[in-house]
């Protein structure tokens, strides 16, 4: 009876553990869509792979400037 307990519970935390999960991918994949955009204006043809993985090259090298800009930014400010 114990195993039997043991085992139905640990179904339920499985079950638990998968519907977070599943509700935690679905609010990610909206946000992805739109960087698949990096495609001319123009174009009728989707982007490839490669110029789709060069675009996000260039925005995280943009976010991670920007940090660092505003990380230097904060550090030569004098303190109150």
């Amino acid at each position: 009876m114990r195993a039997l307990f043991s085992l139905v519970g640990l179904l339920v935390v499985v079950a638990i553990v998968m519907l977070i999960a599943n509700r935690q991918l679905q609010a990610v994949a909206p946000a992805a869509a739109p960087s698949a955009g990096a495609a001319p204006v123009g174009s009728a043809t989707p982007p490839t792979v490669q110029e789709l993985s060069h675009g996000m090259q260039q925005k995280v090298l943009q976010d991670i400037n920007q940090s660092l800009q505003q990380g230097a930014d904060r550090a030569a400010d004098p303190k109150p």
